[in-house]
């Protein structure tokens, strides 16, 4: 008998499953992961950031999206934001379910309060984004402390961790280093200032 791998099973039951408005699903470290969408402060950090994303990136190869699904062997993630080609249809799963994260340069993601939540974007995703190889991540995190932000880049797909991880409070600019977004700064227009 021909018993399907974990991997496998959460895969067909990630596709066969229709969830309620509002509601996203993702696969991260073999289990699949549902959560409402975010709060306003959380949606008003994404919507900051990619307008500024955006223009930074007008006129350019690549462009920053979100509401889309990066796949990457049976793992799914739905990224607050991310930047990929302008025309991304090479980057398109076989089956038009997402983008594969081999096309993914930059990933995004803005905390939102709870353990779970804040464990997938800082313990979970992290490891998960490194072991695809996505080559820059940043979490933006109203929890940390009086506010972070944490850029990570050099993955290490063997180790599921990363090379350099530079972190800095809100009200420090920090610059994307390399990729595409190369020059792009993540500070107080986007964070809001120093807190405390």
């Amino acid at each position: 008998m021909n018993v399907p791998d974990l991997d496998e099973v959460l895969w067909q039951a990630w596709k066969a499953m229709e969830l309620p408005e509002g509601y996203r699903a993702e696969i991260i470290e073999g289990a699949i992961e549902v959560s409402p969408t975010g709060r306003y402060s959380h949606s008003q950090i994404v919507f900051i950031l990619k307008e500024a994303l955006g223009e930074f990136l007008k006129g350019g190869d690549f462009a920053a999206r979100n509401d889309t699904n990066v796949i990457h062997e049976n793992r799914v993630w739905v990224p607050d934001l991310f930047v990929v080609a302008r025309d991304p249809e090479r980057y398109v799963t076989d089956d038009g379910l997402g983008l594969t994260a081999a096309g993914v340069r930059v990933v995004f993601e803005v905390t939102s309060p709870g353990k779970r939540s804040l464990d997938s974007d800082r313990i979970r995703k992290r490891r998960d984004y490194a072991r695809a190889g996505m080559p820059v991540y940043v979490i933006i995190d109203d929890y940390d402390g009086q506010g972070a932000v944490t850029l990570f880049t050099g993955p290490r797909p063997d180790k599921a961790d990363w090379e350099d991880i530079h972190r800095v409070p809100y009200g420090t600019e920090v610059t994307v280093p390399e990729g595409p977004a190369k020059g792009f700064v993540i500070g107080e227009a986007i964070t809001g200032p120093k807190r405390g």
